[in-house]
């Protein structure tokens, strides 16, 4: 039998883009740590000031506020319409069907920039005032197609026999829902919400059109950085961020793939 070898090329080119793109990541948390306002190497000195500061700053706190609130809203809202979208298309037919997925889709290939200066407009049009509502309906439209992704991918998993079975056996299609499909989809439906809160608390571009008087988190970070003296405070609001993301995505990442592992043991 041939073996494959250990260092192929497909292996070194792997690790040579993960390092490329994660190491302006891993510098920008040693530079938290950095106790020059420098950012350059040698570094002057450990300390945690820049942290400290990062946490002292009420503006920095009301807009971490407003993150967590537009987010957890946000990913509800679009976890809610992904699982509905994704037993749309999951489960049913329908004329134009092809034509709602290109639709739900869309955000995905869209240019955020372009995305939302769209959204902007359209707000003006209808008259809807811009405020953390319009954030949060923005970060629907963005999330929406990730929450379908996700949760279509779950409900494919499972056959749907399990639900005729259900109602064969009296239960409505409601009942059917509740007690059958949702349980089982509920890893998929935690991993979107997760995935959806996580690129909702991150956005930047479609938020900067449709903000109002209120910021978010990253809108404050952008705002800090034509401070020179505020930047290594930024750094660590980063790499705050930085890191609380990458453990939430890993988390849904999980539950999604024990999800998809149970699923294929059951069918077995």
């Amino acid at each position: 039998m041939k073996r494959h070898n250990k260092f192929s090329l497909t292996k070194i080119y792997f690790w040579l883009v993960a390092f490329l793109l994660y190491l302006p990541l891993l510098l920008l948390i040693i530079f938290s740590f950095n106790e020059s306002t420098l950012l350059s190497f040698p570094l002057k000195g450990f300390t945690l000031r820049w942290y400290q500061e990062a946490f002292q700053a009420r503006q920095m706190l009301r807009a971490l506020g407003n993150s967590l609130t537009v987010a957890s809203v946000s990913a509800v809202v679009a976890t809610a319409l992904g699982f509905m979208g994704a037993m749309a298309i999951v489960r049913f037919r329908f004329p134009g069907k092809n034509m709602f997925i290109a639709v739900a889709a869309m955000p995905l290939v869209v240019p955020y920039v372009v995305l939302g200066v769209a959204l902007l407009l359209a707000f003006h049009a209808i008259n809807i005032p811009m405020s953390l509502w319009s954030v949060g309906v923005a970060h629907v439209v963005v999330c929406l197609p990730e929450a379908m992704i996700l949760i279509a991918a779950r409900i494919i998993d499972f056959p749907s026999s399990l639900e005729e079975a259900a109602m064969d056996l009296g239960a409505s299609y409601w009942e059917t829902l509740f007690r059958v499909t949702i349980p089982i989809s509920a890893p998929a439906l935690i991993a979107s919400f997760l995935t959806c809160f996580t690129i909702s608390f991150n956005e930047f571009a479609v938020s900067f059109f449709v903000m109002g008087s209120k910021a978010t988190l990253p809108i404050y970070i952008f705002s800090q950085l034509r401070i020179s003296q505020r930047v290594p405070m930024v750094i660590a609001l980063s790499a705050i961020t930085m890191v609380i993301s990458v453990l939430v995505l890993v988390f849904a990442e999980w539950l999604r793939r024990f999800g998809s592992n149970k699923s294929q043991k059951d069918a077995v």
